[in-house]
C-alpha cells in the first residue's frame, strides 16, 4: 500500500526520494501519530514534501490515492518486504547513518567559534523565504535576541539535571505517545534530541540551571507546532517546582513580567526551531499565533484550589508532592469571558446586572454558576477541547454552588455541550474525519 503510494508520488512529478519515505516509515514504526487518514496526511506530507510550492501537487496524488479510506491497515509498514528497505538503504544512506540504524541528519555540534560580537551577529543571521511568508525569518531564534550559549553557560545550564549530557530525550512513562524509553521525535521534521541541545535551546531562552528540569519536560512533547489553522503552544507546570524556581501563577502569569515563565515558555519555541526545524511557510503552516511569539508558560497555584480539587498533577497520576507539565496545543488563542469585574460581582454579591439577567437570578444573591453565561458563546463558532484558566475566587463559587471537584465540572460542561446532529453537520472540522472535506482540492 505504502509502497504503491510512494510510486505514486513520483509519478505526479514530486520529488520524492527513499530517503524521505524511510523517515516516514519510521515514523509510523515508533508510532508518531495514530491510525487515523488525517493524522497520515500531515505526517506524510512533513516527510515526504520539502517545498511549500509542491503541496498542491501532493494534495491532488494524496487525495485520489486514499479517496474513501478513513484509516491505514493494522501493520501498514509490514507489508514492505524487509530485504527491499534492506537493499534500498544500503544504496542511499551514508556509511554514518548505517552506523546509527536510522536516517536522521546530523546537527554539528559547535555551529560557530570567534568572538561574542560576530557570534551575536551570527546567531541573528535571517534567510528570505520565498512565497507564502516572502519575508528574511531568523535561522536560529524566534526573531528576539538570545543568550549566546557558549561552552561554559551550557555546562553551566545542565547542572540543573542529573542526566548525561549526551542522553536522548524519551518518554519516562507509557502514555499515547508510546511505551517508556521510546525516542521522542521532534516536530516536523522528526529528529531525536540529547539533554545537551535541550540544554542549548534553554539557555539561549534565558532559562537558569534550575529551570531546566521543567524544560527538558516540556521536550518530552516533541516540541509540535501544529499547522495551517491558528495553532497556539502553551505548557502549564504544577506542583511543588511552581514556587521552587519563582514562578508567577497569579495576576499576569500568561503575560510578560516574570522572567521563569517568560525564559521556560521561549524555549519550547527555541526547540521547535533549531531541534524539530520548524519554518514558517515552509513547514509550519499557520498564520501565527500571540502564544507563540515568544512562547507561553504559566503555573498552576494548587494552594488556590477549593477543597477536593486536585491539581493537574494529581489529575495526571502524579503525587501532590510531585511536579508535572501540561504541553497543549490550541487551534484558538485565548477566549476572554465576556464580562466586567464589575458585573460579576454585582452577580455574585446581590444578582445585578446583565450577567444576573442572563442567567434569570436578578435580585437573588449568590454564589451563581457564571460558566452559564459563556457556554453559548463557547461553542457558537468553534468545536473541540477547551483549557479553562479562573481566578481562585471564581473556582471557589463554583465550589459554593455545589461542585466539589474538577470532576463535577468536567460532567457539567459535558452535559451542556451536547447539540443537534443537524446543527452538528454544519460545523467545518467534522469534514475532516468522516467524510474527507479536504480532499476537494481546487487547482491553483
Amino acid at each position: 500500500m505504502l509502497i504503491e503510494f510512494f510510486l505514486k508520488l513520483k509519478q505526479g512529478a514530486l520529488p520524492v526520494s527513499i530517503k524521505e519515505f524511510l523517515v516516514l516509515l519510521e515514523a509510523l514504526d515508533r508510532r508518531v501519530i495514530s491510525g487515523s487518514i488525517d493524522d497520515f496526511y500531515y505526517l506524510s506530507r512533513a516527510c515526504m514534501v520539502k517545498d511549500e510550492a509542491n503541496y498542491d501537487k501532493f494534495d491532488r496524488v494524496f487525495g485520489a490515492y486514499f479517496k474513501g479510506i478513513t484509516g491505514l491497515p493494522e501493520g501498514a509498514t509490514a507489508l514492505i518486504p524487509e530485504e527491499w528497505l534492506k537493499r534500498l538503504a544500503e544504496k542511499h544512506l551514508t556509511e554514518e547513518e548505517k552506523k546509527r540504524g536510522r536516517y536522521a541528519p546530523t546537527q554539528e555540534r559547535v555551529i560557530f567559534e570567534g568572538t561574542m560580537e560576530d557570534a551575536e551577529e551570527f546567531f541573528y543571521q535571517t534567510k528570505f523565504i520565498p512565497h507564502p511568508v516572502n519575508a528574511p525569518l531568523a535561522v536560529y531564534t524566534d526573531g528576539l535576541p538570545v543568550v549566546l550559549p557558549s561552552e561554559e553557560r551550557v555546562r553551566q545550564m545542565l547542572t540543573g539535571t542529573s542526566h548525561k549530557p549526551d542522553d536522548v530525550i524519551t518518554l519516562h512513562a507509557d502514555g499515547r505517545q508510546g511505551k517508556k524509553g521510546t525516542e521522542i521525535m521532534f516536530l516536523p521534521k522528526l529528529r531525536t534530541a540529547t539533554v545537551e541541545k535541550v540544554a542549548i535551546n534553554a539557555v539561549m531562552a534565558g532559562c537558569k540551571p534550575e529551570h531546566l528540569p521543567v524544560v527538558l519536560a516540556i521536550a518530552e512533547s516533541g516540541c509540535g507546532i501544529g499547522t495551517t489553522v491558528f495553532f497556539s503552544q502553551w505548557a502549564c507546570v504544577s506542583g511543588p517546582i511552581v514556587k521552587e524556581i519563582g514562578m508567577n501563577a497569579g495576576v499576569g502569569m500568561i503575560g510578560p513580567g516574570c522572567p521563569v515563565n517568560s525564559a521556560i515558555g521561549r524555549s519550547y519555541q527555541l526547540m521547535a526551531i533549531n531541534i524539530g526545524g520548524a519554518v514558517p511557510g515552509v513547514n509550519r503552516m499557520n498564520f501565527g499565533s500571540p502564544f507563540n511569539t515568544a512562547g507561553t508558560c504559566f503555573a498552576e497555584r494548587v494552594d488556590g484550589l477549593p477543597p477536593g480539587w486536585k491539581g493537574l498533577n494529581e489529575e495526571h497520576g502524579f503525587m501532590k508532592s510531585e511536579s508535572m507539565v501540561l504541553v497543549g496545543l490550541a487551534t484558538g488563542g485565548i477566549y476572554g469571558a465576556q464580562f466586567s469585574p464589575g458585573g460579576y460581582r454585582s452577580l455574585q454579591r446581590s444578582g445585578h446586572g446583565g450577567v444576573a439577567r442572563r442567567l434569570g437570578v436578578k435580585g437573588v444573591p449568590g454564589p451563581h454558576n457564571w460558566l452559564e453565561y459563556i457556554i453559548p458563546d463557547i461553542w457558537a463558532g468553534r468545536e473541540g477541547g477547551f483549557i479553562f484558566v479562573m481566578a481562585p475566587e471564581m473556582a471557589k463559587h463554583l465550589y459554593d454552588i455545589g461542585f466539589k471537584s474538577k470532576d463535577d465540572v468536567y460532567k457539567w460542561l459535558y452535559e451542556k455541550s451536547f447539540e443537534p446532529l443537524g446543527k452538528y453537520k454544519l460545523r467545518s472540522w467534522p469534514d475532516e474525519a468522516p467524510t474527507q472535506g479536504w480532499t476537494g482540492i481546487e487547482r491553483t
